[in-house]
């Protein structure tokens, strides 16, 4: 006896057949890769924090200053000062007006640069910081 076989398919019924499970939004794909991308972005952003130590420097009670690009147009100074942290840019505007002077500074053959105030005269009084 000869097994009897169901009507014939074309090839586009049976590639429907197979493609039957699929999601037929064609989009669908580019959802997870945006999940993906934020998750490595805030990988890599705890990685440079942890790497630069930035969490020491702004919770830590400690006072410091940072210069960043010594000797260049583009210098900045950036204090801290408990909680309080300023940050100084460098201009190449000269200032004028009644002073006193306060030293001298020498930069020394390693590079590193010396300050040496003045001696204070019989009736001089120690300079007043500038107010804010």
């Amino acid at each position: 006896m000869r097994a009897e076989r169901g009507p014939r398919q074309s090839g586009f019924q049976r590639y429907r057949r197979l493609l039957a499970g699929v999601d037929d939004d064609p989009l669908g794909g580019v959802a997870n890769l945006f999940d993906v991308a934020m998750v490595f972005a805030v990988a890599l952003i705890l990685a440079l924090f942890t790497a630069l130590q930035v969490p020491e420097l702004l919770l830590s009670e400690d006072d410091f200053t940072v210069i960043k690009n010594p000797g260049s147009p583009n210098m900045e100074i950036i204090t801290k000062q408990g909680q309080q942290i300023e940050r100084l840019k460098m201009t190449d505007q000269s200032l004028q007006g009644q002073g006193q002077r306060l030293g001298i500074a020498y930069r020394l053959a390693s590079g590193e640069v010396v300050y040496v105030p003045d001696a204070p005269g019989p009736g001089d009084r120690p300079a007043a910081p500038p107010a804010p």
